[in-house]
């Protein structure tokens, strides 16, 4: 086995400062090792600008005394695990009380570590990167239209994590990852466009080819040439499903069990309610094989499981980690996540809108005026009112289809009308961490000119 692969050494450090903790005083423990091993190459116009190698091991003891938390972190994987703990067990002391901390609930931690096939242990070399690089540079900049490269990369990386606690539990996995992306650029001055393509896989041999990759850009790149204002008006928006997952994005966080608990969520009491229409469902499933955020057991032990957060249009459950769900009266959902300086807080695995029935071409067949977004820009999402304005590009729809290339424009709604008229179609892929097909908005203001 290659010592990369071998998580040993580290699952005995996390179980010497568990048990050091204890020593010290606390009541209670838990320890992350975190293994991290990185590979990037950076080209542009053939030559290689950057390349880089990573690799480490970080490792966090968190410590109980009663209600009272504090964490330690290291990357030295050799230093004294008694002055660790003593430090920790001291700083929980002096803690204010959290009357919703401690470790997970016994019951519902992981017994058995399923096989995701999350790792491919052949990572290429800084060679092949270089070669994955050049070959999608290359193929962008063949694309007509196109002018220059604004860079092409390629990485490999391989993380881990193993976790011990003082109430018995011990797990430990390992997952990789590859990529390459590539930045096309066309025209010339103050009406040069850019845009972009990346694939990006736990195994090599899922990737997308670079010659792909990098005729996507080009091919984006050069749609986006001449582009017009519009006139601000009210109209449907469609929204590709390159960046339709924003939307998923922005229902996770207002789910998120920490944002319910501080009440700064525009959904903190919809728990139970019609969000959209029947029919809609959002799923978040941390044990799909080969999924970009799939994991057999959360950041405090609990064991992963598929769960429909949004079930026939209705919202059915936050997302929790064991301290949210205590504040709001629940179980842990599985969904802790955690470096090795931080306590544990909720967060997404992979997340997605199930697809509807409609191709894209479909949902926008009835559109007399449209814009159909293929790029965002900025934040401009108010999670308290749920309030929604953000920058836009895209493509003007006239009669049913796209027609020319429109920038430089806001659109602006709020999201809970925007899910009660989200439509989605029917082209789902599993390429980011949170995914959604096209998808229909009905009534958002475009602000242009």
């Amino acid at each position: 086995m290659s010592p990369l692969l071998d998580q040993s050494a580290l699952t005995d450090l996390a179980e010497r400062l568990v048990a050091a903790a204890r020593r010290a005083g606390a009541d209670a423990a838990d320890a992350l090792a975190v293994r991290s091993v990185s590979l990037a190459v950076e080209v542009r116009e053939g030559a290689v600008e950057e390349s880089e190698r990573s690799e480490g091991d970080d490792v966090g003891l968190r410590a109980f005394v009663g209600r009272r938390q504090a964490v330690v972190s290291t990357n030295d994987v050799k230093a004294d695990v008694a002055a660790l703990a003593e430090r920790a067990v001291a700083m929980a002391k002096a803690a204010p009380e959290d009357p919703f901390t401690g470790l997970a609930d016994p019951a519902r931690l992981a017994r058995d570590v399923p096989d995701l096939d999350l790792l491919d242990p052949d990572l290429p070399t800084v060679t092949e990167l270089e070669a994955r690089a050049q070959r999608a540079e290359h193929a962008g900049l063949a694309v007509k239209g196109v002018t220059k490269s604004g860079g092409a990369s390629a990485s490999a990386g391989i993380g881990g994590m193993v976790l011990v606690t003082s109430h018995g539990f011990r797990g430990a996995y390992l997952s990789s990852g590859q990529s390459v992306s590539m930045t096309a650029i066309a025209g010339e001055g103050t009406a040069m466009e850019r845009d972009y393509d990346y694939s990006s896989t736990l195994h090599g041999a899922d990737l997308d080819p670079p010659e792909k990759v990098g005729r996507t850009a080009g091919e984006r790149t050069v749609e986006r040439l001449n582009p017009r204002k519009v006139k601000s008006k009210r109209v449907p928006v469609v929204f590709d499903r390159r960046i339709a997952g924003s939307l998923v994005g922005h229902l996770a966080s207002a789910i998120n069990g920490a944002a319910v608990a501080r009440k700064t969520s525009f959904l903190k009491d919809r728990l139970g309610e019609r969000l959209f229409r029947p029919g809609i469902h959002v799923l978040d499933d941390p044990l799909r094989r080969r999924g970009l955020r799939s994991r057999p057991f959360d950041a405090e032990g609990v064991a992963t499981r598929r769960l429909a957060v949004v079930e026939d249009g209705v919202l059915a459950s936050w997302i929790l980690d064991s301290a949210t769900a205590r504040e709001l009266g629940f179980a842990s959902t599985g969904h802790a996540q955690r470096g090795v300086s931080s306590t544990p807080a909720p967060g997404p695995s992979n997340l997605h809108l199930a697809a509807g029935s409609d191709t894209p071409e479909a949902l926008m067949v009835d559109i007399a005026e449209g814009f159909y977004v293929t790029d965002l820009i900025g934040v401009g999402v108010n999670q308290v009112t749920g309030d929604y304005s953000r920058g836009a590009s895209g493509f003007w729809i006239e009669n049913g289809r796209r027609s020319y290339p429109v920038s430089e424009v806001t659109i602006a709604g709020n999201l809970i009308d925007m899910f009660q008229t989200l439509l989605p179609a029917n082209d789902l892929e599993f390429r980011f961490g949170t995914n959604a097909p096209s998808v229909r908005v009905e009534g958002l203001t475009v602000a242009g000119r």
